[in-house]
């Protein structure tokens, strides 16, 4: 099935208004889920809605929160979330960033005591309409084994960099410091598939295709049972340890620099397992490109760049060399015409939450007379 992203955010945001959420920040989460949807990132969109929902409902994640400025120079600042939803809070703190290097040619906030924010590269690219170079980072729940090791220590710490062209589309690296996010096994474990070789490992710490069973081991939560592996995968051999250091410098930028929870100290329960607050830290950082040179150069050297690449000899049965942020560009072009297809499993789950939650269903077909499953064409 098929739906509009407006009728999705829409949905979205009355589910978190009726756990308490103000409008304006259950405005915002709609939207960070519903452009995660649209970019072709499934893993972080409206799938993770009952997610939160449980997370309010658990005492884990604050409706309302008590935000504060804890320090703040002309160029920095750190932020303490107060336990609240990660979406609002990050984009006002990428909006902070913005403003700093509006103003002295660069700016970075970090922030503490927060939760899962959704995709990286939404606050990274809020910077590309200021003519300004942006990065996000955050630090998550434990699910990453470092190199040599058994047990997950790191999250999958994703990085975003976003970076302004002229005619062409955008730069916009989004990615984890794993092979994967934990979002793309819950993809696979919903098509049933098994998992390519160098994913993730069993509790031995070897490498497994068994997706079902990865997933138990991260639902168990228990000491010895393995997880994903860094990017470059097992060992050095391919370079798995580098991806282990970029995990760690997340966590540095993120946690230890704002004084979040870091490594396996993320997500605390309380010794009868009752959830905690997460205390998730985030990293934002924006820099004004005609700090550096005149915004119009800059764009055209970066279309220049990209050209180079696309029209470079390309491998044997392949059609195209592509940039980073091009496949999610023409997917939300696709996804905003056609609608944003909902997996059937994920599509049950948010007709459940609604009916819990006494909210209409974004997807009730008399809603989206044009929208047919099975349908490659959507409403227009």
């Amino acid at each position: 099935m098929r739906v509009r992203a407006e009728s999705l955010k829409r949905f979205c945001e009355r589910v978190f208004q009726k756990m308490g959420i103000s409008e304006e920040d259950a405005r915002i989460t709609a939207a960070v889920l519903v452009a995660a949807d649209l970019r072709g990132i499934d893993s972080h969109g409206v799938a993770r809605l009952r997610r939160y929902v449980n997370g309010l409902r658990d005492g884990m994640i604050v409706a309302c929160p008590q935000v504060r400025v804890m320090t703040e120079t002309p160029v920095t600042a750190l932020i303490d979330a107060g336990a609240g939803l990660g979406q609002p809070i990050s984009r006002r703190a990428m909006q902070k960033a913005i403003q700093k290097a509006q103003a002295l040619g660069a700016g970075f906030v970090t922030v503490r005591n927060s939760n899962h924010y959704g995709i990286a590269g939404y606050y990274a690219m809020m910077a590309l309409e200021h003519d300004c170079i942006g990065i996000s980072m955050t630090n998550a729940s434990v699910l990453v084994v470092p190199t040599f090791g058994r047990d997950a220590m790191l999250g999958t710490n994703p990085i975003s960099v976003a970076a302004p062209a002229g005619q062409e589309w955008p730069f916009v690296l989004d990615m984890a410091t794993s092979t994967v996010p934990r979002g793309k096994l819950e993809v696979y474990d919903r098509l049933e598939k098994p998992l390519p070789l160098g994913w993730a490992t069993d509790e031995t710490g070897i490498p497994t295709t068994d997706t079902g069973r990865v997933l138990k081991n991260f639902r168990d939560k228990k000491k010895g049972s393995g997880g994903l592996l860094p990017l470059g995968g097992a060992g050095e051999l391919l370079g798995g340890h580098k991806g282990y250091g970029l995990a760690l410098m997340v966590e540095i930028l993120c946690a230890i620099l704002s004084g979040s929870a870091y490594a396996d100290l993320v997500y605390p329960k309380t010794p009868d397992g009752k959830p905690l607050p997460s205390n998730v830290g985030h990293f934002f950082g924006a820099w004004r490109v005609d700090a550096f040179r005149p915004v119009e150069e800059f764009k055209a050297a970066m279309d220049d760049l990209q050209r180079r690449f696309k029209n470079a000899p390309r491998a044997e049965g392949q059609t195209r060399i592509y940039i980073h942020g091009e496949k999610e560009y023409e997917e939300a072009e696709r996804r905003s015409r056609e609608g944003i297809p909902l997996n059937p499993k994920v599509a049950a789950d948010l007709r459940a939450l609604g009916e819990e939650m006494g909210v209409e269903y974004a997807g009730h077909p008399s809603q989206h007379p044009r929208v047919r499953q099975g349908c490659c064409r959507g409403p227009r």
